[in-house]
C-alpha cells in the first residue's frame, strides 16, 4: 500500500486495488489502520476518498533507527576493541 503511495500522487481505493488479490474492504481497512497512524490522509474528491502518503512519521522512524544504529554501531566497536586488546 505504502509503496503505491510514493509516487507522491492522491490515489482512490479503486487505483490502490487494482493488480492486487486484496479485496475493495481489505484495502479499505488498511488504509484506516495507515491514516490513524497518521502515515497516510484521505481527501475527498466528489463521492471518492483519496489517499496521500504523509511521509514525515516515516522519516522521524528513519531518522530514529539511524540514530539507535550508530549507538550499535558504536558499542560494537567499543567491544571490538575492548575483545582485541
Amino acid at each position: 500500500m505504502i509503496s503505491k503511495l510514493t509516487n507522491g500522487k492522491r490515489q482512490s481505493i479503486s487505483h490502490l486495488t487494482a493488480g492486487t488479490n486484496l479485496t475493495r474492504q481489505a484495502v479499505t481497512k488498511h488504509l484506516h489502520v495507515l491514516e490513524n497512524a497518521g502515515i497516510v490522509r484521505s481527501i475527498r474528491v466528489g463521492r471518492k476518498n483519496q489517499f496521500e502518503l504523509e511521509p514525515k512519521p516515516i522519516d522521524d522512524v528513519r531518522e530514529y533507527l539511524e540514530y539507535v544504529s550508530k549507538q550499535w554501531d558504536n558499542a560494537v566497536a567499543r567491544l571490538k576493541s575492548f575483545v582485541e586488546d
